[in-house]
């Protein structure tokens, strides 16, 4: 560990992902997905607020975002993996922040294996969880229950539950259903936020800031 990490506040950021069952239907979501990444894209997603949260954050904070494994099919075993490896820089203290299948990677994890550090904090942003009116059988390798994540709460680290009620990806109802599972966490609702694809997200830094 360097010693300037040490003087800063570490935040790590897990991003979303896809996940599907069939190889098949991977193959064609490659051959029909817009190419929202070219310059002439209709949206706004390469100008997400990730790409500034260090900046934004400022000189205090040590801000990682690791690429994770095949995000485009990904798979829990892989990136279980990877998270991993990242566990001998990682300090304790340090700020968790999973978005999307991030969330779900993060909830299933500290649900199933223990931390060699203990976060000061873990933020699950518009996840989607096993509920019964969910079967989402392309997101399943990810899928864990609310009242499972339960597990997680045990362990005695904050938990913040984030989740916008336009967010057009994954129901508000999770988030809801997650915050009525773990009574201590905290939950977080937004109106206009969809599913965090926006250029720029201040709640969040002063969340994290008031840590």
């Amino acid at each position: 560990m360097s010693g300037s990490s040490m003087e800063k506040q570490q935040v790590f950021y897990i991003h979303g992902g896809e996940s599907f069952e069939n190889h098949d239907d991977f193959l064609e979501r490659l051959r029909t997905a817009s190419l929202w990444h070219l310059p002439t894209g209709s949206d706004n997603l390469n100008k997400k607020w990730t790409s500034s949260l260090g900046e934004d954050l400022g000189e205090g904070y040590e801000v990682v975002m690791p690429p994770m494994p095949n995000k485009q099919n990904a798979k829990f075993e892989e990136w279980k993996i990877w998270f991993e490896r990242h566990f001998e820089y990682l300090e304790e203290g340090a700020i968790l922040i999973g978005c999307s299948l991030g969330a779900m990677f993060l909830a299933k994890y500290l649900s199933n294996y223990n931390l060699p550090f203990k976060p000061k904090a873990v933020i699950l942003m518009a996840g989607a969880y096993g509920l019964p009116d969910f079967p989402d059988k392309d997101c399943k390798d990810f899928l864990i229950t609310p009242e499972e994540v339960r597990v997680a709460q045990e362990k005695g680290f904050r938990i913040i539950i984030i989740h916008s009620e336009d967010d057009p990806v994954v129901p508000y109802e999770h988030g809801v259903a997650l915050s009525k599972a773990l009574s201590e966490a905290e939950f977080v609702t937004f109106e206009d936020k969809n599913h965090f694809l926006i250029e720029e997200f201040p709640e969040l830094l002063k969340i994290i800031k008031e840590l």
